[in-house]
């Protein structure tokens, strides 16, 4: 067996210490990214995402599940890009939520001038 030299163990030393800072160090971006994935989740899903882009809606909430479970293992990094993989599902589901109302309002809104045409029509002759 071989014993270390001062300097090596200092070496390893600075060397743990750094890995051990650089790991910490993803915890608090990971924590902020799960956060604000969460909420970007459930606005989604309040806007009427569950309904109207359910496919996205099911992956945002799946990618959430496991960047809940990747900070549990403390896997920091996969944390992160699944809850930025999450926020982009639940962004696209708000998205396509809010056209289908739009569309809903605007289709409304021609039916609406449709019978009012008809009834002007009618009030003619």
């Amino acid at each position: 067996m071989t014993k270390l030299s001062n300097l090596e163990l200092l070496i390893l030393c600075c060397a743990a210490v750094v890995m051990g800072v650089g790991c910490s160090s993803l915890k608090t971006p990971a924590t902020a990214d799960v956060a604000v994935s969460k909420a970007a989740v459930e606005n989604a899903a309040g806007a009427g995402g569950v309904e109207f882009a359910p496919v996205e809606m099911r992956a945002a909430r799946e990618k959430m599940a496991l960047a809940n479970k990747a900070m549990g293992a403390k896997d920091y990094k996969q944390a992160i890009d699944l809850a930025g993989q999450a926020q982009a599902d639940a962004k696209l589901a708000q998205s396509k939520a809010n056209s289908s109302k739009a569309q809903m309002a605007a289709d409304a809104l021609q039916d609406d001038i449709r019978v009012l045409r008809e009834e002007l029509e009618r009030a003619s002759k």
